[in-house]
């Protein structure tokens, strides 16, 4: 929706009542009965349909005769506000907090991290958020301690210590003055703690398509990086985060009767656990409302009315794997990343034999000489496509995450050789988790709509918007169900 000129009316609407804050930014709805504009995200009762006029910017609306919503407060809508440069700075250092980055480390660090003076950033907080860098900080603390009392089986003083407090009484101390509980009594858990792992659970809105989740991802999987065995996934997991860099794993499986999934993580992860976390409920797209998405794609999603995307736990692989899938099978590309694992991946001990060697990141990949990888297979096009995403990475000019401004990126991603829209578009839906990304040359996609070519397929799609990314997945399912 975002790179299209024209609005269209049902497709705004659908993502107006759907309360996605992934549409937040891309577009105003005017309401003609009141003569407010808001954004898709207002918590305000839904207009009715007629009643709705959609425009792209605040400017548009407001030229269109509305005022702005008090309650939602357009100016805040991500990517379109006057002072959105400030906004994406603010969230960029609220992002390093949350994965940890003041432990150990200076405020003035942070500053200069994020390229502004340690003053300019307290202010930046104080507009933003209402609260000093410090003060978000140990708000994020404590709710991630909270998370972990209730949903995780580690024990009190391995909750202070994953939730980044130096020691159990300022942790005791803090919670209670915060919450006017004692931590324990937060606790559900009874028994020994675990201290190998960390167990949480994500609950989700059912219905929940576990099996074609499973089925995508197993077709997908890279020998010793990730598996899937007896229902459960097992992925190995490297967060970045210079000397506090880690390298672990985690365990899925699913809790039908409970509506959840179950995580089991390595504790080696339990400093970045705020993080992974984020990442994991992206990964497995707990927040998907499917009944809404439902709605649009009407028969299509007969067959699983619990689809989901699931994102990339790492925006450079989910890159690599698009690069290297270019206009060949799956089992091809697999051959091929298999290959670049086994000769650029470091290894790793874990509880389960399928997986033990770590994907390569951006700075092992971005200088290697072009023949060594072409050595593999690959194409000299697509090496220097991979090697130009790695520079860019490490280079923060792209970030190929949920967090990311979706147009932005696919603008910056075309612009690189031997990165067409196909590419663009899959990586949009799963390193970004874009619900309206759509690859509409991809092969199996024009072959579940009946052998059409790409411009039939982009606009058979239309009417799936803004949920193309989920139409992407059930045309891909429906290829591997069998048919009457």
């Amino acid at each position: 929706m975002k790179t299209n000129a024209n609005l269209d009316h049902d497709t705004c609407y659908n993502a107006l009542i759907s309360r996605d804050p992934r549409f937040d930014g891309c577009f105003f709805v005017g309401v003609t009965s009141t003569g407010v504009y808001c954004r898709p995200v207002c918590a305000v009762r839904k207009p009715k349909k007629e009643n709705t006029l959609f425009f792209r910017s605040a400017a548009a609306a407001e030229n269109g005769g509305f005022r702005p919503c008090l309650k939602c407060r357009p100016e805040l809508a991500p990517g379109l506000a006057a002072v959105d440069s400030k906004r994406q700075l603010a969230r960029a250092a609220s992002n390093l907090i949350e994965q940890g980055f003041l432990r150990g480390r200076s405020l003035a660090q942070l500053a200069a991290r994020v390229g502004v003076s340690d003053r300019y950033l307290r202010d930046l907080f104080q507009s933003e958020f209402g609260v000093s860098p410090v003060q978000y900080s140990q708000t994020h603390r404590l709710l991630l301690a909270k998370q972990l009392l209730t949903e995780s089986d580690l024990s009190m003083t391995d909750v202070a210590l994953a939730a980044g407090f130096n020691s159990t009484r300022r942790f005791n101390d803090l919670f209670q003055k915060h919450y006017g509980l004692i931590p324990s009594k937060v606790r559900r858990r009874s028994g020994p703690a675990q201290t190998d792992m960390i167990s949480f659970e994500m609950p989700y809105r059912p219905p929940y398509a576990w099996d074609a989740l499973l089925s995508f991802l197993s077709a997908r999987t890279i020998a010793g990086v990730d598996a899937v065995v007896d229902g459960r996934y097992h992925r190995i997991v490297r967060v970045e985060a210079g000397e506090d860099s880690a390298v672990g794993w985690f365990e899925a499986s699913h809790e039908a009767d409970a509506a959840r999934i179950r995580i089991r993580l390595d504790s080696t992860l339990s400093r970045h656990i705020g993080y992974l976390i984020n990442r994991l409920r992206a990964f497995f797209d707990v927040s998907c409302v499917p009944q809404e998405i439902n709605k649009v794609l009407g028969t299509l999603a007969q067959n699983e009315p619990g689809m989901r995307i699931p994102s990339g736990m790492d925006g450079f692989e989910i890159a690599v794997r698009a690069i290297l899938g270019q206009q060949i099978t799956v089992a091809a590309a697999r051959t091929l990343l298999a290959r670049l694992v086994d000769k650029f991946g470091d290894p790793i001990e874990t509880p389960f034999p399928e997986i033990n060697r770590t994907f390569p990141s951006a700075a092992t990949l971005v200088n290697l000489p072009v023949e060594e990888l072409a050595s593999l297979g690959v194409i000299r096009t697509r090496v220097r496509a991979i090697q130009e995403i790695a520079a860019a990475m490490l280079r923060s000019e792209l970030t190929l995450s949920p967090a990311a401004n979706v147009e932005q990126e696919i603008q910056r991603l075309h612009a690189i050789p031997g990165i067409g829209d196909w590419t663009a578009q899959y990586i949009a839906m799963r390193a970004m988790s874009w619900p309206d990304a759509f690859p509409a040359s991809d092969v199996g996609v024009r072959k579940a709509l009946g052998g059409v070519d790409a411009k039939q397929s982009a606009r058979a799609a239309e009417e799936w918007r803004p949920w193309r990314g989920y139409a992407v997945m059930h045309l891909w399912r429906s290829l591997e169900l069998p048919h009457d």
